[in-house]
């Protein structure tokens, strides 16, 4: 079950587009839940960020080579990128 937490009103300034496309999205009263979870996921990648710059500084740069042989493998790519040439 979802801990439940105080909601606290707050003022924003989004330009008159935004708030348009998000009405078209949400409705009126979906309006709150949509922006706390698109904030949520913005927290959420910002530490993420954190994180990997912290392991960057300790251990070097992900070897991008090395990234792209996983994605493949995650993909379901039978192939060695030597295969490809």
């Amino acid at each position: 079950m979802a801990e439940r937490r105080p909601i606290h009103p707050v003022s924003v300034s989004l330009h008159e587009g935004t708030i348009a496309a998000l009405k078209a999205r949400t409705g009126k009263r979906g309006m709150s839940a949509y922006v706390e979870a698109l904030i949520q996921r913005q927290l959420e990648r910002d530490r993420l960020r954190e994180l990997i710059e912290d392991a960057e500084a300790e251990h070097g740069p992900v070897d991008q080579a090395a990234v792209e042989a996983k994605r493949a493998v995650l993909r379901g790519d039978t192939a060695s990128p030597a295969d490809a040439a």
